[in-house]
Order: C-alpha cells, then sequence, then structure tokens
C-alpha cells in the first residue's frame, strides 16, 4: 500500500514538474502553407526568477534580435497570423519585459553570441509557461530597444521565425 502512494505520489510531481516546461519547434515563417523549414527549438521552463527561455536555434548571424509572445497559436501567413504581442492587460504599449505597464509578450531580446554563434538563454520575469500556452514565439529581424519610437514595437522589424506553443 504505502508503495502505491509513492508510486502515485511520485507521478504527481512528476506531472506538476513536466507541466512547467514546454518544448516549442521553431520554423522559418514562409508566404505559403503552415511553416517553413524548422531551425530548432525553444525550451521555456518556469523559475523562481520568472519563465527561462532556452532558444537551440541556428541560422542566425551574431546580433540581436527581437523576441515576442505573440497573440495567436498560428505561425501562417509570413507570420502574420499570429497576430500582435501578447497584451491580455490591454497595454497597447511596448515597454520591454521589465516594465507591468506594456505588453506581456515582450521578452528580453534574443541575442546570438559572436563567439559561440548560439543564441543565449533569457528570463522573461513576468511570466511563466501557463501564461503563454496557446500563443506563438516570435523571433524578428531586427533588434528591439523596448519603446514605440522611434518604430513602433521597438524597431523589430519583419517576422523570420516562429512557433506554436502547446
Amino acid at each position: 500500500m504505502k508503495k502505491g502512494l509513492l508510486a502515485i505520489a511520485l507521478c504527481c510531481v512528476t506531472q506538476c514538474v513536466l507541466a512547467a516546461t514546454v518544448t516549442i519547434p521553431i520554423y522559418k515563417v514562409a508566404p505559403e502553407g503552415d511553416k517553413g523549414a524548422a531551425i530548432g527549438s525553444v525550451i521555456a521552463t518556469d523559475t523562481n526568477e520568472g519563465l527561462l527561455l532556452i532558444p537551440h536555434v541556428v541560422g542566425l548571424v551574431p546580433g540581436n534580435y527581437g523576441f515576442h509572445i505573440h497573440e495567436n497559436p498560428d505561425c501562417t501567413n509570413n507570420g502574420l497570423a499570429a497576430g500582435g504581442h501578447f497584451d491580455p492587460e490591454k497595454h497597447n504599449q511596448h515597454l520591454g519585459p521589465y516594465s507591468d505597464r506594456g505588453h506581456a509578450g515582450d521578452l528580453p531580446v534574443l541575442v546570438v553570441d559572436k563567439t559561440s554563434k548560439k543564441p543565449l538563454p533569457t528570463v522573461a520575469p513576468q511570466l511563466t509557461v501557463k501564461d503563454i500556452l496557446d500563443h506563438s514565439i516570435m523571433i524578428h529581424e531586427g533588434g528591439d530597444n523596448y519603446f514605440d519610437m522611434p518604430t513602433t514595437l521597438g524597431g523589430g522589424g519583419p517576422r523570420m521565425a516562429c512557433g506554436v506553443i502547446r
């Protein structure tokens, strides 16, 4: 009986841990069809500091990229079907990941290291895995200044890669 209860407790704990992590496949955006070529994944995990995002993507040159959670779980039509930034509180402004007055989907920039040529992990302090489920994650061609000036949405520019978060 004790072994049975221990097995059930272990199973419950395992499920809780698994619920706090999601692997998001990332694809290049494509003009036709539902997705372009696979370029990797992003692992999102809840931590005490916020949502840890560990990108495992290839084909990005060193530099900074806009990185956001978008409203819709859809990456079709060059990523435009993903809609705007995830903004459940309807703040309607782009203030970056450290402000509670902007879009909730504003993530820290995705930095691709010059030496390793790999994207670095980052933490979104105000999000959890539960918050981002049934949305999409987007990588933009340009960096992000976390403001709507001089161009809207931080100047990230066109959408280049996207993943549906399930």
